[in-house]
């Protein structure tokens, strides 16, 4: 008796007949709502970020090759190029340009470092004393973080007229009511016109400062103060070994953002001193803006501004080397 051969189950289910219609096979939808909703909720911070940021940033770079002056300015399109030469100009140190570029090149990262580490300090200091509870500790909070609340142009008006020199609140307090000058001090000219900066950018970044670090002691655990004062650990050692060993990460990009914001800070120097301040208060970016908007060359102007961003993006990148740094020995 001859053997049969059985056809297994699952070939005679997908076997179909030779009249029988075949099943459709389904479709690859190429266009879902469920895989073009991210890019659709991104598509207008990057269109925004082209119009407001990288555009213009293109036609500046394309400016700075261009001899872009006040005969140019009706039709900017027929300016002539001329290749490296703004760049030139502005680093030809022998030149009076490039000798008030280095000048006020060395001023800003002086007054920089200043601002930075005084709004640094003052921010670490003031979350030191509000990380315990104590009454009254909403309330000081609240008062920190007025300058970081209230407009930049509203505080910088109201400091220029604290400053003024006949009818400014300093020198009714200092020469009237205490007397400690005998005749009163200009503050917003010559070489008090720079201390004056520093203090009114000092009063606006140091509330940033504060509220960044006071948001990293949040997230420290308090049992490790405990154990450390137990194990018999000063005040002192607590704070430098717990609290900014715990916080490296943040102050370090916060030490970052500090330095480039007060680097490039504009608003500051133009509202305290106008459009030509004190050679003591002459920051980079408002040399910047005199060979653009007073000398009419806003070709050396937009190559002035190329080199201010390569020269930040070379501190970014420096500080991202030293962070994976620490980060890797950590």
């Amino acid at each position: 008796m001859g053997s049969t051969l059985v056809e297994p189950r699952s070939a005679a289910r997908n076997r179909t007949s030779p009249g029988s219609p075949q099943s459709p096979q389904p479709r690859r939808r190429l266009f879902t709502w469920t895989r073009a909703t991210p890019f659709l909720l991104i598509a207008p911070a990057i269109i925004f970020e082209l119009l407001v940021h990288v555009i213009p940033m293109i036609v500046g770079v394309w400016m700075s090759f261009i001899q872009l002056t006040q005969f140019f300015i009706t039709n900017w399109t027929k300016a002539p190029f001329v290749g490296l030469n703004n760049y030139r100009i502005s680093v030809d140190f022998n030149g009076p340009l490039g000798q008030q570029l280095l000048s006020s090149f060395g001023l800003t990262l002086v007054f920089t470092i200043l601002v930075v580490g005084v709004s640094f300090g003052f921010g670490m200091s003031a979350s030191l004393v509000l990380q315990r509870s104590f009454r009254g500790r909403g309330l000081l909070r609240t008062v920190f973080l007025i300058p970081y609340a209230l407009p930049a142009y509203a505080g910088i008006i109201t400091w220029k007229f604290i400053l003024q020199r006949d009818t400014g609140l300093l020198n009714e307090i200092l020469v009237n009511n205490l007397h400690v000058f005998d005749d009163a001090p200009f503050w917003l000219i010559g070489d008090n016109a720079f201390w004056s900066l520093v203090i009114v950018s000092v009063w606006q970044q140091w509330p940033f400062a504060f509220l960044m670090t006071m948001a990293g002691m949040q997230s420290i655990n308090q049992d490790l103060y405990q154990a450390a004062s137990i194990d018999g650990a000063t005040v002192w050692q607590q704070i430098r070994h717990i609290t900014l060993g715990i916080m490296k990460p943040i102050n370090a990009v916060l030490l970052l953002l500090l330095f480039l914001w007060t680097f490039r800070e504009f608003n500051t120097p133009f509202v305290l001193f106008g459009a030509a301040p004190s050679d003591s208060a002459n920051l980079l970016v408002m040399n910047i803006y005199q060979s653009s908007f007073l000398q009419w060359n806003f070709g050396l102007g937009a190559a002035m501004s190329v080199l201010l961003m390569l020269f930040l993006i070379v501190v970014a990148g420096l500080w991202a080397l030293w962070n994976r740094r620490i980060s890797r020995d950590a």
